[in-house]
């Protein structure tokens, strides 16, 4: 069936190129591809508490992180998710994960996601590396509307959404099933043209 409006963003707005390094506007952190040698740190930070506490699916084996990279590759291709690793500016260290998912090419829309390794929490890796990835999306590859919700309890993660400008809109109530049960979820966004 065809689309009664014009898509905000073609297909092909992603999987035509190859996947960018995004550079922080301090220079001071990459966003770059996941590689396949990067499979020991992503298994290792599925490990940590924190990181388990807040996402539901987990990395438990050196296969399923390499699954995981190759997954985040196709995903690339097929314009539904797209994966970044968080680096120092030299694309060495890994401090975290930066990524969009649920890619919706016709609205112009997507979800953030970012987890951040604990050396790197505190020292403002994430809010860096989020509004890096905003700006990349909304203002050079023309999506129009990025959201990123996450459990009312985790405080962090609003503090972090905030910073990086994106706007509170709300609670959803009971909205995601965690491991402790149904959290409500703020939801924040972040629109082209917000700045």
């Amino acid at each position: 069936m065809p689309l009664a409006i014009t898509p905000a963003l073609p297909a092909g707005a992603l999987s035509a190129t190859p996947q960018p390094s995004l550079r922080s506007p301090g220079g001071e952190l990459l966003l770059r591809p996941w590689e396949a040698a990067d499979a020991a740190v992503l298994q290792a930070a599925y490990q940590d508490q924190a990181i388990r506490r807040w996402h539901m699916h987990h990395v438990t084996s050196p296969a399923e992180a390499q699954e995981w990279i190759a997954a985040s590759h196709r995903s690339w291709q097929q314009e539904r998710d797209a994966q970044w690793a968080i680096t120092r500016a030299d694309g060495g260290e890994i401090l975290g994960r930066a990524g969009l998912r649920r890619i919706d090419l016709d609205h112009g829309e997507a979800e953030c996601a970012y987890w951040v390794l604990p050396h790197a929490r505190g020292t403002g890796v994430a809010p860096r590396a989020l509004a890096t990835l905003a700006a990349w999306a909304l203002d050079e590859t023309g999506f129009h509307r990025l959201e990123l919700a996450h459990s009312t309890a985790n405080e962090p993660s609003c503090r972090v959404a905030t910073k990086s400008g994106f706007t509170l809109e709300g609670t959803r109530r009971s909205a995601h099933l965690q491991q402790d049960g149904w959290h409500d979820m703020h939801l924040h966004a972040r629109l082209q043209g917000d700045g």
